[in-house]
């Protein structure tokens, strides 16, 4: 993360940046105000976004956000559930051309934004005094204001957080997990699965049946098994289990941890021993390991994680690894979900196995989105693979590519910062 010059710097004064988009447009997500355009197989500046120093990007489902370094927050794309923080919501009837176009979030004025989360129908924003402030509609409890407030037309600060210093917020289906400074974990919201670890003390529930999992699963489509896939968790929801408010994961209460990551229905949280936890729904093996049921139990890695990313039903960690010439170096390693080859190798994905293609990379993140990922160089390079679909590859074109894919477009750029949201990416750029 990049965050604010005025708060930590990453050179020795604000650098002029700009943020790029590619992938699917139909919701206003890229911030690409061409009418015409629907998806854009190609990185695209946003000429929209008026101000030159920007700190830091989100990726949500279908809309983004941008951090100032001003302390300021953009966002655009899908308004439907009120995530853009500029009113709307249940009653809101925004017309495309609005979603497409960044704007400030209102009633941030008195915060000044370090960083942004964004998710699929809630956003929020951490302020440099560590509080959190959400925003956005969710029925399941994602925006922990408190028993059965499904509602937050502008920014509304989680008062059961205050008097922790909030660093990284990760929102999944209908869960939350927030980690503060010192470490310490709080979830909240939907928690079917024991996605939140134990907090509402239910027993496993049966795992579910993949969509089309008769062995006909090539007949259908992406987006028909997405939307059978969502239709299934609907249905089951209807008499849902639901946190209201932020409460610690008391099996992490003596743990100090260094990284979360909530996928749409499973949740990976890094230790600062090295250790990798995950819990929730295994389907597609998102959890990583072969036997324990939903708890919160070690992943079976080789490997030494660094960081995390999860997207809908695959997982990804940046992991330390011996490196015969300088010691120590990098290496992505992923499991899950791998219908369009978002794993980056072959065989089965239950088991954490290395990424093809990025032998001898620096990586300095990764980042996963619904069928795809991608992943940043510490040379500023982009690294593509997965689904082709709406150009969400930035390659030029709608293939699939089974391995990482340098996203030669950018060549000459100095990426800083590259997240996927579920069908879009955001890069940050120097300038």
């Amino acid at each position: 993360m990049i965050w604010r010059c005025r708060w930590r710097s990453y050179s020795s004064s604000c650098r002029s940046t700009a943020v790029w988009s590619f992938g699917d447009n139909s919701s206003g997500a890229l911030g690409l105000t061409d009418a015409a355009l629907v998806d854009s197989y190609e990185a695209t500046k946003l000429t929209s976004l008026p101000v030159p120093y920007i700190s830091s990007v989100s990726a949500g489902h279908y809309h983004s956000l941008a951090v100032a370094h001003d302390g300021r927050l953009w966002a655009w794309g899908r308004n439907n559930e009120a995530q853009l923080g500029r009113g709307g919501g249940s009653s809101s009837h925004s017309t495309r051309d609005t979603w497409s176009k960044p704007e400030r979030v209102v009633g941030l004025d008195h915060v000044n934004v370090r960083a942004a989360f964004a998710s699929g129908v809630v956003s929020a924003a951490v302020a440099d005094d560590g509080s959190l402030w959400v925003w956005g509609r969710s029925k399941r409890g994602q925006l922990g204001l408190g028993n059965g407030i499904i509602e937050a037309i502008t920014p509304s600060r989680v008062v059961a957080l205050s008097g922790h210093e909030i660093v990284k917020v990760s929102f999944g289906w209908g869960h939350s997990l927030a980690l503060t400074k010192d470490g310490k974990v709080f979830g909240w919201g939907y928690s079917k699965d024991r996605r939140l670890g134990e907090l509402d003390q239910a027993l496993d529930a049966p795992t579910m049946k993949p969509p089309n999992a008769d062995g006909n699963l090539w007949k259908s489509s992406l987006l028909e098994i997405a939307e059978k896939l969502v239709a299934q968790k609907l249905e089951e929801e209807k008499n849902m289990p639901i946190i209201w408010e932020p409460c610690i994961i008391e099996e992490l209460s003596n743990v100090e941890v260094s990284d979360i990551a909530c996928g749409l229905d499973h949740t990976l949280i890094l230790c600062g021993n090295g250790t990798l936890l995950s819990c929730g729904d295994n389907t597609y093996g998102q959890l990583g390991r072969e036997k324990g049921g939903s708890g919160l139990l070690p992943v079976d890695i080789d490997y030494q994680p660094i960081t995390l990313s999860a997207g809908l039903g695959h997982s990804l960690a940046i992991c330390q690894m011996p490196s015969s010439e300088d010691g120590e170096g990098t290496g992505l390693v992923s499991w899950g979900w791998n219908q369009s080859f978002q794993l980056g190798h072959h065989g089965p994905g239950k088991i954490p196995a290395m990424v093809e293609g990025l032998e001898g990379e620096t990586l300095v993140s990764a980042s996963a989105g619904r069928v795809h990922s991608i992943a940043l160089n510490s040379k500023g390079q982009v690294w593509a693979w997965g689904s082709g679909r709406n150009g969400r590859l930035g390659l030029g074109s709608s293939t699939d590519e089974m391995e990482p894919a340098l996203v030669e477009s950018l060549d000459g750029l100095e990426v800083l910062q590259a997240v996927s949201g579920f069908d879009h990416n955001l890069l940050l750029i120097a300038e």
